[in-house]
């Protein structure tokens, strides 16, 4: 306990002057360490795996992504599937949160720095009130995955009995709800593709992980959509407008596709379409295989994992409001209007900026990574542009690459993976001094268009 407690000390960060984006990445690349070292215990896995390999799928799982080289549970053992677990559930609700949890749960005050701290993770706009919000949190979110493990056993628990069954449906749910896209069955859940009870739920832990935190107390504490703030009516109402959209699309597209809903029934290609629409923002798991969609659906699929979530949720990506606030601000610039006003509220000239930086950044990130990636791989240029966005996305979804992906391309796609779970901002800020200059220059002319 002594020793317990000496550690969670270090949190108070006084003898170090890292700023908070960057001591959040520090802990998350010290999570990544542990998780490598755990995964390369020969009881950890079926046959012995590479420290490279283990170093990446320490990193997919860490920041929730889901790409793997190999078949979850047939590579590894219930040790390490185990280590996987853990991996995913730390990865995705926040070391920060669980380092708090800890020191509340050993009696010790929360210093203004560690509120500092899980401020930059939560991305709320003050610490008032941060350390309820992490309680609740973390009491949702296992309240949720335990919800949604009593769901799948219905299914799983007739199939592979009491003990397996409660085991696969615990391990889906924390994977479901946390956007990480892994899975123990082969082919991902492409064996449930008809199944209601296992659509349903997983779609569930997938929307309310990816919705955000800070929507969902909203929601719990009221449930008239005009008392909520903006950022979760714009939430709301972007959800609900792109999975719409991508349900539809995939529906009407793959409708006749061979390799993809093709062959199925009418029942089954609602299901699947279903799933396929709503899982790829950053879920990652699949009824369907992603390499047989056509090139339309790979497209959308490619925007949808791009674009993400929510802020302050499971996932990675861009988020859903920075997607809705550039929509936003394109439709404001062709009315001819100065500001941009979204249900009678007017959004933050510096929100604006800070959505452009968010895509700037990323789109830089994205084709960067896809450039070095076509230097070091024999693959198709889609295929490695949607092993990217998947990655940046901490989606999970691949149509082939992961497994064939060089020493150097697999390096490649860890960063990116890193970079999209830290997020672009967060992962700038670490590495850059933000200065505050009152000087103002006088105004200039550059032509645009």
């Amino acid at each position: 306990m002594q020793s317990t407690k000496k550690i969670l000390s270090a949190l108070d960060l006084k003898p170090f002057r890292f700023s908070p984006p960057l001591f959040l990445s520090i802990l998350l690349f010290i999570i990544i360490v542990i998780g490598t070292l755990l995964l390369k215990l020969p009881i950890s896995t079926v046959h012995p795996i590479s420290w490279l390999d283990a170093l990446f799928l320490s990193t997919s799982a860490s920041t929730v992504t889901g790409l793997s080289p190999f078949e979850t549970g047939q590579t590894f053992t219930f040790f390490g599937q185990i280590v996987l677990m853990l991996l995913i559930q730390v990865g995705g609700i926040g070391v920060m949160a669980f380092a708090v949890f800890f020191v509340i749960l050993l009696g010790k005050k929360v210093s203004i720095r560690q509120r500092q701290l899980m401020q930059e993770a939560l991305n709320v706009p003050s610490i008032g009130g941060v350390i309820r919000l992490v309680s609740w949190i973390l009491i949702f979110s296992f309240v949720i995955e335990l919800i949604g493990t009593f769901f799948l056993a219905f299914r799983f628990v007739p199939e592979f009995g009491w003990g397996k069954g409660l085991y696969y449906g615990l391990f889906h749910s924390i994977s479901g709800f946390n956007q990480a896209g892994f899975s123990l069955f082969p082919g991902s859940m492409s064996q449930y593709i008809g199944d209601p009870i296992v659509n349903l739920t997983m779609i569930m832990m997938i929307t309310l992980g990816g919705i955000g935190f800070t929507v969902l107390a909203e929601l719990l504490s009221t449930h008239r959509y005009h008392k909520l703030s903006l950022h979760a009516q714009v939430m709301i109402t972007g959800t609900l407008i792109i999975n719409v959209i991508g349900v539809l699309a995939i529906f009407i597209i793959e409708y006749a596709n061979p390799h993809t809903l093709g062959p199925l029934s009418i029942g089954n290609k609602f299901w699947a379409a279903f799933f396929q629409g709503i899982s790829p923002r950053t879920a990652g798991l699949t009824t369907i295989d992603p390499a047989g969609l056509s090139q339309a659906s790979l497209l959308l699929t490619m925007l949808m994992m791009f674009i993400g979530a929510g802020s302050t949720s499971t996932s990675g990506g861009i988020k859903l409001t920075t997607f809705m606030i550039i929509i936003a601000q394109v439709f404001t610039f062709l009315k001819g209007r100065r500001e941009v006003v979204i249900n009678k509220r007017t959004v933050n000239h510096q929100v604006i900026v800070r959505a452009v930086s968010i895509i700037s950044i990323s789109v830089i990130v994205v084709l960067l990574a896809v450039f070095l990636l076509c230097l070091s791989e024999n693959q198709p240029f889609v295929v490695i542009l949607f092993e990217v966005i998947s990655a940046f996305g901490t989606a999970g979804e691949s149509i082939g690459a992961t497994a064939h992906l060089s020493a150097f391309g697999k390096i490649v796609i860890m960063c990116v993976m890193f970079f999209g779970k830290v997020g672009p901002l967060t992962l700038a800020f670490s590495v850059t001094k933000r200065s505050h200059v009152d000087i103002r220059y006088p105004d200039g002319e550059i032509y645009t268009g």
